[in-house]
């Protein structure tokens, strides 16, 4: 089987490794290759504060870095360049000029961020959990009108398109195992995933039927990573009902330091499989403007 990730974060954003130490890293563990996608800018079009994100100022260096990079990794290890995209809705997206003409081989579509309903601000789902009570205190403590909210706003980026990769797509989970906001199993979170599903479904067909890329759905296993989740984004429930419509998925580790590359993929993959996937999609470049996906069976 082919390793890769392409959910790869350095110290250009928040990881804490360099562009280099993760390319060594990807090329002794035997993956074939690597994508880097660090946070896009946001600040300018959003007036949100993040540590997270790349400095506008350093988005050039971190292009002509990863091309270096790419460049001096030629045959041992594909090196891809890459962005994630965060959307904010009526603010920024994927689908933005100035993103869609970065020399980019895919971006990675991604919701971090939900409106108050009590204030004129945005607040992020993958707070820390101190951060996070605070959030859900502004929805009552109602944790159904929390994950509707931020479902909302994921199936507003699906429609926007101009993503490659649709990531982490039950984020709004991540401190669920602490605070306990919704039941995984409940109707009012089931219908959610859905209706988002189905919307997936429906943006693969119409970008086939436009010839612009076809996006799969990220497996990410970044919260067992990090020891938030004992499972991969997206939960097995929703892995059965992407696989229901046929969805692919890419595997990621959404990796922020070296010995997370590849962590806890097998445990992604068991999930796949239960879910009814065999096989998992393997990102082979871009060409004619379009990501060109490869299919990889699983190594379990």
């Amino acid at each position: 089987m082919k390793w890769s990730c392409l959910h790869t974060h350095t110290n250009f954003c928040d990881g804490k490794a360099d562009i280099e130490t993760m390319c060594e890293t990807a090329y002794a563990k035997g993956f074939e290759s690597i994508g880097f996608s660090s946070h896009a800018p946001i600040l300018k079009k959003t007036g949100i504060r993040t540590k997270s994100s790349i400095k506008e100022k350093r988005l050039d260096e971190y292009i002509d870095r990863v091309l270096k990079a790419r460049k001096y990794w030629n045959g041992k290890l594909s090196v891809y360049l890459g962005l994630e995209v965060d959307y904010v809705h009526g603010l920024c997206g994927p689908a933005d000029a100035d993103i869609q003409a970065l020399p980019l081989d895919y971006i990675i579509g991604a919701v971090h961020f939900c409106s108050l309903p009590k204030k004129n601000e945005f607040f992020s789902v993958d707070e820390s959990p101190e951060n996070f009570r605070l959030g859900l205190e502004q929805f009552d403590n109602d944790g159904y009108a929390f994950c509707e909210a931020y479902y909302n706003i994921y199936n507003n980026m699906i429609n926007a398109g101009a993503y490659d990769i649709l990531a982490h797509l039950d984020l709004i989970k991540k401190n669920n195992d602490l605070f306990r906001f919704f039941t995984p199993g409940d109707s009012r979170y089931t219908g959610l995933l859905k209706k988002t599903v189905n919307l997936i479904a429906a943006a693969r067909t119409d970008a086939e039927k436009n010839g612009v890329s076809v996006p799969v759905v990220e497996v990410n296993t970044g919260g067992m990573n990090r020891g938030y989740s004992s499972e991969p984004y997206p939960s097995r429930d929703t892995l059965k009902l992407l696989a229901e419509q046929n969805v692919p998925l890419v595997l990621s580790a959404d990796a922020h330091t070296p010995d997370q590359l590849g962590k806890n993929y097998e445990a992604a993959m068991k999930e796949m499989k239960e879910a009814g996937y065999t096989g998992m999609a393997f990102f082979a470049g871009r060409r004619e403007g379009k990501a060109v996906w490869q299919e990889e069976a699983l190594a379990i």
